[in-house]
């Protein structure tokens, strides 16, 4: 098919399930330019974007200190091989360090990648104090789609797909008995999520943070922090554990850490850390010149735009807009979160209340069947947090009216 012919969504969604892998079911939209907290698609069509390319987008589409940290780093040197450094590469492993309060930095490319890492990590440092490596995680989480991160969560993603790598056991979250029960000298490490984003937005207890801290300083097993979605500012703290005030000895980080481009990271403690030696890990991407200078960019205008302190205002802002619109309904369940990483759970599957909102131009996303998550960038306006609130509200009621809830 010709270029030109392709240029509207129905064409382009067609080519593209003639040629991609099906793995994702696609809605029928192609987008093809965004700024702040709005897409266009290749029709016109405007659309407020509450999903932000499931928390990726912390800073908005193409924010322009980003924009320009990334042409300028494209004019003189986007790839060389690790076993070289680079500027970018220093520079924001130095103010990774500083501001997480941890001791190293590993760069790879996504956030699965980031997991497998911190687990190979842990593992090497449990066998050299002579601990097995089973590592356990939580219900309800997720941590990428690799072999190990799919052992680590769901039984329906790993269907199909065994035998699944042994040395993984889950818990129940916000479960300190549970995570006890399980400790014995087998296990390496324990893995959870401060906010819980795939499994419906499900929020750590303080004390149940503080509590996995405590355990496993007396078991001397490894505590990561899965940042990968509740990281980069999205719950209104540039780390959410910030919050809890509770330090891992490994944390993982992705998605906003680029504002779109692909990089993540490990960060460790010196404990941990010391045990790697050459050779143990490594990536050919991971950590290049453009992926750093895109994660430098995000520190930068995080730090320039106060966005933590509006994003905590307007997380509870929204909360409160959709308490006022949404608390006496009888399908609610509760509304949950931190900072702008928000779950609406109903009683109903909530797909069909996405697809309705898409109708009405506004992108959010069904997770753990009838939770409505949103996860807007961090830099939307008041104005157009009303207007999700209003969409949502018109929304359900239209589906009501149909008899489609």
């Amino acid at each position: 098919m010709l270029v030109e012919e392709q240029t509207t969504n129905a064409t382009l969604h067609q080519v593209d399930k003639q040629y991609y892998l099906p793995t994702f079911n696609r809605m029928p939209l192609a987008f093809s330019r965004g700024e702040g907290a709005k897409l266009w698609d290749v029709e016109g069509n405007e659309y407020l974007d509450a999903l932000a390319g499931i928390a990726v987008c912390n800073l908005g589409h193409c924010h322009p200190h980003v924009v320009k940290k990334l042409q300028e780093q494209a004019a003189k040197l986007m790839h060389i091989s690790n076993f070289f450094v680079s500027e970018p590469q220093v520079e924001l492993s130095e103010q990774l360090v500083k501001r997480s309060g941890l001791d190293r930095v590993f760069f790879s490319n996504s956030g699965a990648e980031s997991v497998e890492g911190a687990i190979k990590i842990a593992r090497k440092y449990a066998h050299s104090n002579g601990r097995g490596g089973t590592i356990i995680s939580m219900q309800k989480s997720f941590h990428g789609r690799t072999l190990a991160t799919i052992a680590t969560g769901k039984k329906k993603m790993q269907k199909g797909f065994g035998p699944m790598p042994s040395g993984f056991q889950k818990v129940p979250f916000n479960d300190i008995e549970a995570v006890r029960a399980a400790v014995t000298e087998e296990v390496a490490a324990i893995i959870v999520e401060p906010v819980q984003g795939e499994g419906g937005i499900n929020v750590a207890k303080p004390c149940y943070l503080r509590a996995l801290r405590e355990l496993c300083d007396k078991e001397n097993i490894v505590l990561i922090f899965d940042e990968i979605q509740c990281g980069v500012g999205r719950t209104g703290e540039l780390f959410a554990k910030d919050h809890y005030e509770v330090q891992p000895d490994i944390m993982t980080l992705a998605k906003g850490l680029g504002n779109g481009l692909p990089v993540g990271a490990i960060l460790s403690n010196e404990k941990v850390s010391s045990t790697i030696e050459f050779g143990d890990h490594g990536t050919t991407f991971g950590g290049n010149p453009m992926a750093c200078a895109a994660g430098l960019a995000v520190l930068e205008a995080m730090d320039q735009d106060g966005i933590l302190q509006q994003t905590q205002r307007k997380g509870f802002w929204l909360k409160e807009m959709l308490d006022d619109r949404l608390g006496t309904h009888p399908k609610l369940r509760q509304i949950r979160g931190l900072g702008l990483m928000i779950g609406v759970e109903f009683d109903f599957q909530t797909k069909p209340l996405v697809l309705e909102m898409l109708k009405h131009g506004v992108l959010a996303n069904a997770t753990a069947d009838n939770v409505l998550r949103m996860v807007p960038p961090l830099v939307i306006s008041y104005e157009e947090l009303e207007r999700l609130a209003d969409t949502i509200v018109t929304c359900i009621k239209a589906l009501e009216s149909r008899g489609e809830l």
